[in-house]
């Protein structure tokens, strides 16, 4: 079995189809058909993406399998998230009205919601513009943890820092000037959660 029979093997033991399984891996319809008729054949970092994604071992895709019944892996239950767009103000982070879409991420890796980087402020911590940054909900976060934070409406990464009651956020770019608050100003600022994984573009 090769990379397309495996694949299609883990889409139809979920019961998936094509199009399902393209939402799940970040893709499209199209590239799920290639792969499953070998006329494409992906890069080791496209197979490191896919099998975090569905929760199987990188192994598993690596290795070659004489029988169809052999090595197949047990593919977790998969869960929904929210990809949030613009927060809308006054209105709670997971409002139905603050969804650009949903994201699937397999049940046992915790995190609650999904944004989409945009610009190049944390380049240094390979997170690109376009990739999906999967956060976990919590009120704060340790010294030097990226996060996901609130500005007046308005969500943003970076890198949060505590000192003498004022909150500093570093871009993982250079070119960004620190962000730092105090006093008032903490009041329009609220830390949405951590960032535990994401997922990049091949650059």
């Amino acid at each position: 079995m090769d990379f397309g029979d495996k694949l299609k093997q883990i889409r139809q033991q979920r019961n998936l189809s094509q199009e399902e399984l393209a939402q799940v891996l970040q893709t499209t319809k199209q590239v799920i058909s290639r792969y499953e008729t070998r006329q494409r054949t992906p890069k080791i970092s496209t197979v490191q993406d896919y099998a975090r994604l569905l929760g199987v071992p990188l192994q598993y895709f690596l290795e070659s399998s004489p029988a169809p019944a052999q090595n197949l892996m047990p593919i977790p239950p998969m869960q929904k998230i929210p990809l949030l767009g613009n927060i809308a103000c006054g209105s709670p982070i997971l409002a139905q009205e603050n969804w650009e879409d949903s994201v699937f991420l397999p049940q046992g890796m915790h995190a609650d919601f999904c944004l989409r980087c945009q610009g190049d402020s944390m380049i240094n911590a390979r997170i690109f513009d376009g990739d999906l940054v999967y956060i976990r909900r919590q009120p704060d976060v340790l010294d030097g943890e990226i996060a996901a934070v609130l500005i007046e409406n308005e969500a943003t990464l970076k890198r949060v820092f505590h000192k003498n009651g004022r909150l500093r956020l570093k871009a993982e770019n250079p070119t960004f000037p620190e962000l730092e608050f105090e006093g008032e100003e903490l009041e329009r600022i609220q830390i949405l959660g951590k960032a535990v994984f994401f997922i990049s573009h091949v650059q």
